[in-house]
Parts: C-alpha cells; sequence; structure tokens
C-alpha cells in the first residue's frame, strides 16, 4: 500500500510540532531579547533602552577584556590539550578490551555523569585544599621520614608546610580537565572502535611498530573522533563558571565570571549580553573550524 506524500509530511510535522515549538520559545526567543540587550544601554536600575548601539561590542574588545577573552582561551585549550593526551589512551585502552571489560570500563566514563557537577567539585575541593587528603597524605609522609631520620641519627627535616593546591590557576585546570574529561573519551572511542583492525594487523606484519602504526595508521583514522572530542571538550571549557569560581582565585576568573558579575553584581545588562554573544561567535568560530577539518579527514574523502 502506498503513503501519500501529503499523509507522511502530517505525521512529520505532528512529530516536529511540540519540539520545535519549545526550542522557539524557551532557547530562540530568550537568546533573541538577550542580543537585543547587547545593543541596548542603562537608563535606570531597572531600564534598558534598546539604541542599537554598538558600543559595548566596542568595550568588549577593549584591552582588559580581551586579555581576559585570551586567558580563557588559553586555559581552555589547555583544559583540552590535557584531555587529548590522557583520555586517547583511554579510549585505547576500552577500544581493544574485551566485551565484558569493555561494559564496565564505558560505565566507569558515564559515572561522573550521575553525580551533580557542584557535588564533584567540592569533594575536589576536599582533595586540595590546605586540611585536604593531598596535604594529609604529604603530611604523614614527612612526618614518616622526619621518625626515620631520629631514628638513624639523622637531623630532622622541619616541619611540613601544606602546597598551595586551591584558589589558583593549577586547581581551576585540574578542575576543568577533571570535569570535562569524560567528553574526550567517548567520541575518541567512537572513532577508535569503528577502525578496520585488519589494517593495523597489515601495519604491524610488514614491519611497523607498535608506535609507529599508532601514530601513522591510528592517528589520522581517529581524526574526526579527535577533532568532535577536542570541539565538545573546548567550548565547555571556554564558557565554564562555576568551577574557576569555586577553585580559582582573583587571578583565575574567566570569562564566564565576568560575564556573571555584570548580570548580578554591576546590573550592566547590555555589556554582559554583548560580552555573552562575543563568547558565541567564538563558538561559531570554533563549530566552523571543526567542520572544515571534518571535511579534510582521510574518513571524510
Amino acid at each position: 500500500m502506498e503513503v501519500s506524500w501529503t499523509k507522511a509530511k502530517a505525521v512529520f510535522a505532528a512529530a516536529l510540532g511540540p519540539p520545535l515549538f519549545w526550542l522557539v520559545l524557551f532557547f530562540l526567543v530568550p537568546l533573541g531579547i538577550v542580543w537585543a540587550y547587547s545593543f541596548g544601554r542603562n537608563v535606570g536600575l531597572t531600564e534598558i533602552s534598546f539604541t542599537g548601539t554598538f558600543a559595548n561590542y566596542a568595550r568588549a574588545i577593549e584591552p582588559l577584556y580581551l586579555k581576559i577573552f585570551i586567558k580563557s582561551a588559553w586555559v581552555a585549550g589547555l583544559t583540552t590539550g590535557l584531555c587529548l593526551v590522557v583520555g586517547f589512551p583511554v579510549a585505547l585502552a576500552i577500544t581493544f578490551a574485551s566485551e565484558k571489560a569493555k561494559a564496565w570500563l564505558l560505565l566507569l566514563i558515564m559515572l561522573p555523569f550521575w553525580t551533580n557537577l557542584l557535588i564533584r567539585t567540592y569533594a575536589l575541593i576536599a582533595v586540595l585544599r590546605t586540611e585536604g587528603y593531598i596535604n594529609m597524605s604529604l603530611g604523614w609522609l614527612w612526618h614518616g621520614g622526619g621518625m626515620v631520620a631520629a631514628l638513624l641519627g639523622l637531623k630532622p627535616i622541619g616541619d611540613f608546610q601544606p602546597l598551595e593546591l586551591l584558589h589558583n590557576n593549577f586547581a581551576v585546570i585540574l578542575g576543568l580537565v577533571y570535569v570535562h574529561l569524560p567528553f574526550m573519551v567517548l567520541p575518541l572511542y567512537s572513532a577508535l572502535d569503528r577502525l578496520d583492525r585488519s589494517l593495523l594487523e597489515a601495519s604491524l606484519d610488514l614491519g611497523a611498530g607498535q608506535m609507529r602504526t599508532l601514530f601513522r595508521i591510528v592517528v589520522p583514522l581517529a581524526l574526526p573522533g579527535i577533532a568532535s572530542g577536542v570541539l565538545i571538550t573546548f567550548i565547555p571549557a571556554l564558557g565554564a563558571y562555576l568551577t574557576p569560581d569555586l577553585l580559582g582565585g582573583p587571578d583565575s576568573q574567566m570569562i564566564a565570571n565576568v560575564i556573571e558579575r555584570q548580570f548580578k553584581r554591576a546590573n550592566d545588562w547590555p555589556f554582559g549580553a554583548a560580552l555573552s554573544f562575543v563568547l558565541m561567535y567564538l563558538t561559531f568560530i570554533a563549530i566552523a573550524i571543526q567542520a572544515l577539518m571534518s571535511r579534510k579527514s582521510p574518513e571524510a574523502r
């Protein structure tokens, strides 16, 4: 029985209508309002005049804020690079694990998503703070070494000075890697799991070593997964707010923290909206670069 296109279109429209309505009403319309705010100016404590000015965007690229954008991009890039270096071997190990072990390893990778980000961040604070588990363990080792030195008749090694592991750039980058690592591992695993393993066997049979096979065969074929993992790690890291706010110090604030202050403390919504959209434009540029890389990848050809 042949189905008419009219009925098929009606079913398609009925299925698409509710989510499209939800997307327009609760995403595109609020986004459009914030975009309009970026071309306005404050005329009172709670009033904004939509004047069509570009002054907010001009202010957003002043050296002070441009420096924060560059620092945020640097932190996000470093986080993405560390996630790639750590995540690629993990994804490779999951790919070549047995089917039973693979299921458990994937479960461990996705397990952090079952816990609220705020709870995970406070758990990291408990590990890094001055009286945290790292400094506590180092203190025990330090005092244990002092006791051994005293038993041997050597000079005591002095008091232990706790390491400053919190409220600095180190804590922010560590926290961002901790939060975003699963976003890198899953796309990498998806790409590596689709590899034709006969190519790896042929490379090894023809005399290429394991490292050469990795860099000449595995990495080029996994480029789409690498590009996807870099994109979905870099963009959330660039706009991260909670992690630098809780783990960072005064010199560790990123652009999302500046945007938050414009809306909640400075009450300068037009400028905060302009900063938000500059961040969004940078996101679009990153997506465009990823699309170009995907077109040039071996799999795309």
